[in-house]
């Protein structure tokens, strides 16, 4: 009898045991980078969102996401500018950084430019040696394509070694990298010339008061563009087997 007790509990404890879930430890996800991850104003009608504004629901409760990209900078003046150290600063163990740099690095001014091959590599191994050192989880993302057609309907590479570089790097740090230039450079010819702009921000004259003559911007998102772009970069963190995706909500 005592025995066949002994065996009831073991059987209940082990049922428990299953059903029950460990809670989750809280971390934040932080990026880094440009203006087309960054956080858009949308007030007045702005049609402008930056693809890590729109990442949050693809997450559950225990993911913090903290979009500190910024409109206009380089993986150098990110840094120059204090933009970096706000960040870094805040960084604890066990949270990961988003990186994406290379939209502005191309840029002719000095404040901005960097060599692909020397300053611009310089500057992503710093990024993730520092969120090593703070044990936190570095991801590095190529930067998104522009929409640039040829006249024969084939998307033209504006980027060029400045995602190269980030692709070499991811493989020689071991770094994970998640290439939201290829992923976008597929999705934006399977559209086409025409239906790939409803990925960027075309809008005519009169929607906003910011754009009172309109736009046609082949390089920002408008709000259906980010969303497809933040759809892939989660699509990439199941491809690459991160540990994310078990804070990815069901």
């Amino acid at each position: 009898m005592m025995k066949a007790n002994k065996n009831l509990f073991l059987v209940v404890f082990l049922i428990v045991c299953c059903a029950f879930k460990w809670p989750k430890e809280n971390i934040t996800v932080y990026s880094i980078g440009d203006s087309t991850m960054s956080k858009a104003n949308t007030a007045d009608n702005y049609p402008g969102r930056g693809w890590m504004q729109m990442i949050d629901p693809f997450f559950d409760e225990s993911v913090k996401v903290v979009n500190q990209g910024a409109s206009g900078r380089s993986s150098k003046s990110y840094r120059d500018e204090g933009h970096w150290n706000k960040v870094i600063t805040r960084v604890k163990a066990g949270d990961y950084v988003f990186i994406q740099f290379g939209h502005n690095d191309a840029k002719e001014d000095s404040l901005r430019h960097t060599d692909p091959q020397t300053t611009f590599k310089e500057n992503i191994q710093n990024y993730v040696n520092e969120v090593r050192a703070k044990n936190a989880n570095p991801i590095l993302f190529t930067s998104i394509v522009r929409r640039k057609f040829d006249k024969k309907g084939k998307l033209v590479d504006t980027h060029g070694e400045y995602v190269t570089v980030v692709r070499k790097l991811a493989a020689e740090m071991d770094v994970p990298l998640i290439d939201l230039n290829k992923m976008t450079a597929e999705a934006v010819e399977n559209l086409g010339p025409e239906e790939s702009k409803k990925l960027y921000i075309y809008v005519e004259p009169g929607v906003t008061a910011k754009l009172p003559n309109g736009k046609k911007d082949d390089t920002h998102l408008c709000e259906a563009g980010a969303m497809k772009v933040a759809d892939l970069a989660i699509k990439g963190l199941r491809d690459i087997k991160s540990p994310l995706v078990e804070y990815l909500a069901k």
